[in-house]
């Protein structure tokens, strides 16, 4: 598919780790090692702001017979050091630390939110609001924030994020008026959930989201069913925004026919178009160690989230080689495309998503693509 626009605008070179919330905070040289997933939203002014996950790590993790990893705490950064034969350090970016019946791993770099100022059409930075980053400020947020997906509601703006501790892998919530200014509201779902995305609009007078709990055991659909089992998109209702019940219908599964799907989960929050929700959300194809990322879509009903109404099987988006070309030395990862914001363009919609886990894509598509015959 062709885009009018599809560039990447926000790099980690972008990154000015000298105004970073863990400046002078730690005795370790760090590195910008990914600027991706953004939340994003249009702000008063008629720009459009990221809010990008900037993941900060030790440029040299491992020194003197240990790995070492940042945690946030009510006074300050820290390094914790684990003895490098006691752990998994296959991956530098982060390690297993065997001996539960369980995976328990831990990072060698922390996130935080670094808001990003765009012109109105997503294709240039304005700004960007180091004053107004958001940085772990609880226990539960001790090994990082990620994340972000920005929705505005009746005039305030929601953003969850996933909060990374020991005590929990959890989705938290801010609030704003202003998309800058931002209040944490604390956990509102416990479970390990990567993906909750507010709908951008009530459904009835309910607050709606897509959720996506994650897990270590799924049971087998019958066979010859078109389901397959495994992560789907699921749904959840709220009064307030805060305390959320899961709807007892299922949203969207994966397909039994292709591999494409065979892990997925939410991507961009939905947005209201002429007959339904349009949800954009990503598939996962089995292949290497992470596997292909891609951006798919969906129509669901207006009244009825579960209900799909139209989606298309191919994908929207695929991962871009020749974006991150110019970045190939920065690379760890490819085949990775993870799309977290939508916005209203007039005929199109921009849409912005982290591409390669390392950087910033902004694509404008056509409205014409998600219509009916479209």
């Amino acid at each position: 598919m062709t885009f009018a626009f599809d560039q990447l605008v926000f790099t980690p070179a972008d990154v000015d780790l000298s105004r970073s919330p863990l400046s002078g905070q730690i005795d370790a040289e760090t590195y910008v090692l990914g600027a991706f997933n953004p939340g994003m939203t249009r702000l008063a002014n008629g720009n459009l702001l990221l809010m990008v996950r900037v993941a900060e790590a030790l440029r040299k993790p491992m020194h003197d017979g240990f790995i070492h990893a940042i945690r946030w705490t009510a006074d300050g950064y820290m390094l914790d050091a684990w003895a490098i034969e006691h752990v998994d350090t296959k991956d530098p970016r982060k390690f297993l630390i065997p001996g539960g019946g369980w995976r328990v791993m831990a990072l060698t770099s922390l996130s935080w939110l670094l808001p990003v100022e765009l012109s109105a059409d997503g294709r240039e930075i304005v700004t960007v609001h180091y004053d107004r980053a958001i940085a772990p400020a609880a226990d539960y947020q001790c090994y990082g924030v990620e994340d972000a997906r920005i929705s505005q509601v009746d005039g305030r703006y929601l953003m969850t994020t996933c909060s990374v501790s020991p005590e929990r892998h959890c989705t938290t919530l801010y609030s704003s008026d202003d998309a800058l200014d931002w209040t944490l509201e604390g956990i509102v779902l416990d479970h390990q959930n990567k993906d909750m995305l507010i709908f951008e609009g009530k459904v009835g007078n309910k607050f709606f989201a897509q959720t996506r709990p994650l897990g270590d055991l799924y049971f087998a659909y019958p066979p010859g069913s078109e389901w397959r089992a495994g992560p789907s998109i699921n749904l959840s209702s709220s009064p307030d925004a805060l305390h959320w019940k899961p709807y007892d219908k299922p949203g969207i599964r994966p397909h039994s026919a292709t591999v494409s799907t065979a892990r997925m989960g939410g991507g961009a929050p939905p947005v209201r178009i002429a007959d339904g929700w349009l949800s954009l959300w990503h598939g996962v194809e089995p292949s290497g160690v992470v596997g292909v990322y891609r951006t798919y879509w969906s129509v669901l009903d207006a009244d009825d989230p579960s209900i799909v109404v139209r989606t298309s099987h191919p994908a929207l988006l695929e991962p871009s080689p020749e974006l991150t070309e110019p970045l190939k030395e920065l690379m760890y990862l490819d085949g990775v495309v993870f799309t977290t914001g939508i916005a209203d363009g007039g005929d199109h919609y921009v849409v912005a998503s982290g591409e390669a886990d390392l950087a910033c894509r902004i694509t404008h598509i056509d409205k014409a693509v998600f219509a009916p015959g479209g």
